[in-house]
């Protein structure tokens, strides 16, 4: 497993978001956790596109459906699609548009700096 950790740092969240800025470090723990836990691999499918290979437990995808639903409704750039493409495997597609790019750049370093090693 690797010893790096993601810090809680929010900077790059863009002002776009309207998540109150008292929230912001417990949803990036929720991330952080949801990475950690199901996280098995990410690919940068283009400069705006992330897919993020998630363990396919039931739990896995109620947790996520839950957060990236939550993340929508404050951060409306941010695109969130879940998919199941076989019973073992689910699937986490992250897209933005060009101007929020950094974002999608964070992300993805947060979701490999945290997640399960195989």
């Amino acid at each position: 497993m690797s010893d790096r950790r993601a810090t809680t740092d929010d900077s790059w969240v863009p002002d776009a978001c309207t998540l109150p800025t008292a929230e912001k470090p417990l949803r990036l723990a929720e991330f952080d956790q949801l990475f950690r836990a199901a996280v098995r691999s990410a690919d940068r499918l283009s400069p705006q596109h992330l897919r993020l290979q998630l363990d396919g437990a039931e739990q896995v995808e109620e947790t996520a459906r839950d957060l990236t639903a939550r993340e929508s409704s404050c951060c409306s750039f941010l695109a969130f699609d879940i998919a199941r493409p076989g019973p073992e495997s689910l699937t986490l597609d992250i897209r933005v548009p060009a101007a929020h790019v950094d974002v999608l750049d964070a992300l993805a370093e947060r979701a490999t700096s945290v997640q399960v090693q195989t």
